[in-house]
């Protein structure tokens, strides 16, 4: 463990260097850049909102603001998860699955195709193309809460795939519940 990282920032680059796969390696850059945009896409529009909602006392528009937050967070945490997941695997050297990385990484991308597809379905009808696409106009028919199902969705394969590749027991014991292995 002396090439260690540090922190968010540290695991990033650490997942990247220490992967055998082609494919973790694509998505850590995608990933991070697409987390870089989300993060400074939230952050702008929270100060505009601040700036707009300024002269407003506080209550339900702190408590939005708090929530948007929030809402931005967890739309960053499952890009993050499949490299901070190699990353920890490396590092402390546990055994996992073989494919375990380039499996996260299309968790990864699933869950990136996700959040532009949620972004469709919930765009507002003004912003919308009229367009000849049957995929498009299934899109534009959902109902505009809908859109959160893909993400929402696509997260939990990405901690689902964590979660059954983790170890590669024969026996399918997982470490540390008690089994003999």
């Amino acid at each position: 463990m002396t090439d260690s990282y540090r922190g968010v920032f540290g695991a990033i680059p650490y997942a990247i260097r220490n992967t055998d796969s082609w494919t973790m390696r694509v998505y850590g850059v995608i990933g991070t850049l697409a987390t870089a945009a989300i993060a400074l896409v939230v952050a702008l529009a929270l100060v505009v909102w601040m700036a707009e909602t300024a002269g407003v006392p506080s209550g339900t528009y702190l408590f939005t603001r708090s929530l948007y937050v929030v809402l931005g967070f967890a739309a960053v945490a499952p890009l993050l998860a499949p490299l901070l997941f190699v990353a920890r695997r490396h590092r402390r050297e546990l055994p996992v699955a073989a494919g375990y990385d380039r499996k996260l990484a299309y968790a990864g991308f699933l869950f990136l195709a996700s959040l532009y597809l949620g972004l469709i379905v919930t765009a507002p009808a003004d912003l919308r193309d009229p367009t000849e696409s049957v995929l498009l106009s299934a899109l534009y028919a959902l109902p505009r809460p809908a859109g959160a199902l893909f993400p929402v969705l696509a997260a939990a394969v990405v901690f689902w795939t964590h979660y059954r590749l983790r170890d590669d027991d024969e026996d399918g014991s997982k470490p540390g519940n008690g089994s003999a292995a």
